[in-house]
């Protein structure tokens, strides 16, 4: 039966969403392989892979499968990994020292990844936090209450060079010190890394949602509760003009890459961010974000193909030029 009332309209904008290629055609935000950056966790020892329990499908892999997983990750189209070391106990004290080892998990693991998959962009983190017995960025003050900014940005600009001997594209220092995009660049250039880029975690913020990751890297263990406050150089989630005097901090010491993290609770400030800076930006959609959406799933009150989709697109609509996410493969196969 024929409608019996029509309203004189001009402008009908379903009649762009009537068949699947019409609604291809006027598609605005479109996610690709290229978009995503991979982070995966490399641990030493005989038990590799150790599956993450707060992250379904992560694994910590050992160097071998690391390997063999950025291989997997190259041929999908992904074009960078983000690498984090999960160390054991006792290679930690207060002072990080290890991150300054010659022969640090994280360099073999960069070694070794880049002569068999040259080709691939290793990202490496820049902060002491996966070191340290107390899992904090860096180290402690006298009185072991807060963050020491200057003696930190130090080792941290240490640690860079020693990253790019190894062979890393983009060092991405996480700790959120002062000053300590400036100190990096200056010691890579005097090292002669005039080539190797920063991606500079320019908007970090204190998040409640870091949980999942500190358990990754042994983080949460070693400071002895995963609730960890890092509200004294972490921005605080309730400001937004302050991510734009950080941005602007990161821009005028030389960061190639900002970043803005987390990426899904935060897409007003990525757009802040994507207004106020020619610069490529990276969003990190972070381990909390990615939890809750297959704890949801498996609880069956959300489609996890679906809602990872739509997690990403609204990320990227906000201005995003990559993302930094722990479904890069398994987006990668879905958009073959």
């Amino acid at each position: 039966m024929a409608d019996s009332f029509k309203l004189e309209l001009t402008q009908r904008p379903r009649r762009l969403r009537r068949t699947a290629s019409l609604r291809a055609l006027i598609e605005e935000t479109v996610l690709r392989p290229q978009d995503f950056i991979a982070p995966l966790f490399v641990v030493d020892g005989k038990e590799a892979p150790e599956p993450i329990g707060s992250m379904p499908g992560v694994m910590r892999l050992d160097v071998a499968d690391l390997v063999k997983e950025c291989r997997a990750l190259a041929k999908l189209g992904v074009p960078a990994v983000a690498l984090f070391p999960k160390l054991d106990a006792k290679f930690k004290d207060e002072e990080g020292s290890a991150a300054l080892h010659e022969d640090a998990l994280i360099l073999r693991a960069v070694r070794a990844v880049k002569k068999a998959v040259p080709g691939i962009t290793v990202i490496t983190d820049i902060a002491l936090d996966p070191y340290t017995t107390h899992g904090h960025d860096g180290v402690l003050t006298v009185d072991g209450l807060d963050v020491a900014n200057d003696r930190t940005v130090e080792i941290l600009a240490r640690m860079a060079v020693l990253h790019a001997r190894a062979g890393v594209d983009l060092v991405a220092p996480s700790d959120m010190m002062d000053g300590r995009i400036g100190a990096i660049r200056r010691a890579l250039d005097a090292a002669g890394f005039s080539q190797t880029g920063i991606m500079a975690y320019s908007v970090k913020f204190a998040s409640a949602y870091y949980g999942p990751f500190r358990d990754a890297v042994g983080s949460a263990k070693a400071a002895g509760a995963k609730l960890l406050s890092k509200a004294t150089y972490q921005l605080n989630p309730a400001n937004r003009r302050e991510a734009l005097v950080e941005l602007a901090l990161d821009e005028a010491e030389g960061a190639d890459i900002v970043m803005v993290k987390p990426a899904g609770l935060y897409l007003d400030i990525i757009r802040d961010v994507r207004e106020a800076t020619q610069r490529p930006v990276a969003a990190y959609q972070i381990s909390g974000e990615y939890a809750q959406i297959h704890a949801a799933a498996q609880l069956g009150w959300l489609d996890l193909a679906r809602c990872r989709h739509e997690s990403l697109l609204a990320i990227k609509r906000a201005g995003a030029d990559m993302i930094l996410t722990y479904f890069a493969k398994d987006m990668a196969l879905a958009l073959r």
